[in-house]
């Protein structure tokens, strides 16, 4: 998230390939991206090798796709580094935005729909559990985030800070409204027991529902505090018409913070932090 470097006066700006000077908001800007690199990136390695070897990518397709979103993100925190050192590399970290505001909302989208299903239509989602249902989902979702990515190279070329702003606040409305809806529904699903259930079997299928609505609700609050400081700066950006480093860098701190929400989840959900405390 290398917003705030950007100039939005004239287009030579953008292409000055000296050295800029660092100062305190640069080196705090540093000091995320570096956690984010130095933190993220194993961790949401782990993530994807453990989906891969162990809990098999059929079952876990959405969130093998999220992690690979987050691993290109923590990649691009080295690049996004680097761009502060030297100009020519701020549009390469910006374009990679696509990833933050739409890659990765859409996917957490994905998995909420997914658990959503689950407990209201469990007839639809056992009818669309085939892998091939979620390849073609996570296809549609990769084409997007790649349009989203070239729609943030554009904009940002263009110096368009009103749009851009615009761009990612809706993508933001909608996948929140989304999570939203399927946090709602699943609550109002766990207050209510189907006819005939009772003893073991209804204490399993509360679990169940449980279960799903706390991902749910974990992953709205996390995207939640991902993105709500970056709308609320994109905002006051354009209404005062002042790029504000420190706001941006407030956004990012809490981005970074929350990015790390998934990785504990998945683990926690396989039991994968109890086994390392033990071994």
């Amino acid at each position: 998230m290398n917003i705030s470097t950007v100039n939005f006066t004239t287009p030579e700006t953008s292409t000055n390939y000296t050295i800029k000077s660092i100062g305190l908001m640069d080196r705090v800007e540093i000091g995320v991206y570096s956690i984010s690199f130095l933190f993220g990136l194993p961790a949401h390695s782990y993530v994807i090798w453990l989906i891969i070897t162990e809990s098999g990518v059929a079952s876990e397709l959405f969130n093998l796709n999220l992690s690979v979103c987050e691993f290109i993100n923590c990649l691009n925190s080295l690049v996004s580094i680097l761009s502060i050192y030297f100009s020519n590399l701020t549009i390469i970290s910006l374009v990679f935005q696509g990833l933050v505001f739409t890659g990765c909302s859409l996917f957490q989208s994905l998995i909420c729909v997914e658990r959503y299903l689950a407990v209201v239509h469990p007839v639809t989602f056992l009818k669309y559990k085939l892998l091939r249902y979620r390849v073609i989902c996570c296809t549609a979702a990769w084409i997007i985030t790649l349009g989203s990515c070239l729609c943030c190279g554009f904009i940002v070329v263009s110096l368009k800070i009103h749009v851009y702003t615009w761009f990612f606040s809706q993508q933001f409305l909608l996948f929140f409204s989304i999570q939203l809806f399927c946090l709602v529904a699943v609550l109002r699903a766990l207050k209510q027991s189907g006819p005939g259930e009772r003893g073991r079997k209804r204490e399993e299928e509360n679990h169940m529902k449980r279960r799903a609505f706390y991902i749910i609700l974990i992953t709205t609050v996390s995207m939640t505090i991902m993105h709500v400081p970056f709308t609320i700066t994109g905002f006051l950006t354009f209404l005062t018409q002042q790029n504000t480093h420190a706001l941006w860098n407030t956004g990012l701190t809490f981005y970074v913070l929350a990015s790390f929400v998934q990785p504990v989840l998945y683990l926690q959900r396989t039991g994968k932090p109890s086994r390392l405390c033990y071994s």
